[in-house]
């Protein structure tokens, strides 16, 4: 019985890159998207049939779905490429997953394919890149200073000493606050990325350990609960990267009434 581990293996060298087991499974679900967009861009009509029909039904399906969080169609069309990508990327790589192969294939008593999301490097840095983005679109739309100010009040601190010390310690105490802020974006880091790494690395762990003990047949319920689960932290981390675009773009507060 091969348990997985927690450091994905390096099955070999690109340079002084290392390829591991899980890089193989992102790369193929990269290029499935890549081959699928070409036949889509192809196959593009005024009337849609076959392929294109089915693709804009699912993306009008997942429109309206982000809708119920941005209240704002234009919103969901401009945060779409960003949170539609991660959506597609996270789904379709945790289905690879369950293919047959992944877990029992090995070479020199290595895994070849895991599930891309069981390394913590990817699901860290697709957290990263969420949070990051959310601040570049907020400081987009809401202007730099007038962000900034959000998390690092040093200009509503200067503006207080005109009013009193009342003013002033308010302000101290938003600037505290602004501070606390700034843990809460490194706590979504974390959430993000452990959240969907716990998941599906314990996911494989019990597919694997089930496969081992009960042969193959017995594991296929749990196979087709995996994929609900694939699902769920799919949309899970979508739906906190949008949340976390829309609140980044809303209007900073008290910017309209000054």
């Amino acid at each position: 019985m091969h348990i997985p581990t927690l450091v994905p293996e390096v099955l070999g060298h690109i340079g002084k890159i290392n390829v591991t087991n899980t890089m193989i499974n992102a790369v193929l679900a990269t290029s499935i998207f890549l081959v699928v967009g070409i036949l889509i861009k192809k196959s593009i009509n005024l009337r849609p049939s076959g392929i294109q029909n089915f693709f804009e039904h699912i993306l009008e399906m997942l429109m309206e779905y982000f809708d119920q969080v941005t209240g704002d169609r234009k919103k969901t069309l401009r945060f779409l490429p960003v949170v539609g990508s991660v959506f597609f990327f996270i789904l379709l790589s945790n289905w690879l997953g369950l293919l047959p192969g992944t877990g029992s294939l090995t070479w020199n008593h290595k895994m070849i394919l895991r599930p891309a999301n069981t390394d913590l490097n990817l699901t860290l840095a697709m957290a990263l890149v969420s949070v990051i983005v959310s601040h570049i679109f907020g400081f987009i739309t809401v202007g730099f200073f007038t962000y900034f100010n959000k998390f690092i009040q040093i200009g509503t601190l200067i503006k207080s000493f005109k009013h009193g010390p009342i003013a002033i310690f308010t302000a101290v105490i938003e600037m505290v606050v602004g501070l606390i802020e700034l843990v809460g974006e490194a706590a979504k880091v974390l959430s993000l990325s452990l959240r969907l790494f716990g998941n599906i690395f314990a996911g494989e762990v019990l597919i694997s350990v089930i496969s081992a003990i009960a042969g193959l047949l017995i594991p296929t319920p749990f196979m087709m609960l995996e994929l609900l689960v694939g699902l769920i932290q799919a949309s899970v981390f979508a739906m906190l990267t949008l949340v976390y675009l829309s609140v980044a773009t809303m209007e900073v507060h008290g910017e309209s009434e000054h």
